[in-house]
């Protein structure tokens, strides 16, 4: 049986991991690591698969916005900055048969034609449904493909 494509949104402050970043890593993938929230782990873990699209969110800046499109690469797996005491998202609590947070492997795709902020978000009935929009601080949240087509249609991508 083929799972449907299902697309997501991936909030990243700019200052710590921007999607120019993504797009100067080898081959324009990276690990998607130190999330800390056990529903978006949940996720990361058992619902994103390969082939999933990506909105890429820059938050906590004066104008957040989404600014690309990434691709899911690779399965949940653990996340190995968990388990580095000198890492900045280092968890005690984790270990080899408890690894407790997991990630994913994303890869740069392109960026917006413009980015669609969220304040032009909050403007579109269409998007009044979205989870970002309901005052999520999820890292990772889930998108309908019509909210998925309707940014990127804004970001001028047809």
């Amino acid at each position: 049986m083929i799972r449907e494509r299902r697309f997501w949104l991936f909030k990243s402050e700019p200052s710590c991991f921007s999607f120019d970043d993504l797009k100067a890593r080898p081959n324009g993938t990276e690990h998607w690591d130190g999330v800390r929230n056990f529903q978006a782990r949940n996720l990361l873990r058992d619902e994103i698969k390969p082939g999933d699209g990506v909105l890429f969110y820059h938050s906590n800046i004066p104008e957040p916005a989404i600014v690309g499109i990434a691709e899911v690469v690779s399965e949940g797996y653990p996340d190995w900055t968990a388990l580095d005491p000198s890492a900045e998202h280092f968890d005690p609590r984790a270990g080899g048969d408890n690894p407790v947070w997991y990630m994913v492997d994303v890869r740069y795709v392109r960026p917006l034609k413009r980015p669609v902020t969220l304040n032009e978000m909050k403007i579109h009935s269409e998007l009044s449904g979205m989870v970002l929009l309901k005052r999520s601080r999820l890292s990772v949240q889930p998108v309908t493909q019509h909210e998925w087509e309707y940014i990127l249609r804004l970001g001028g991508i047809d």
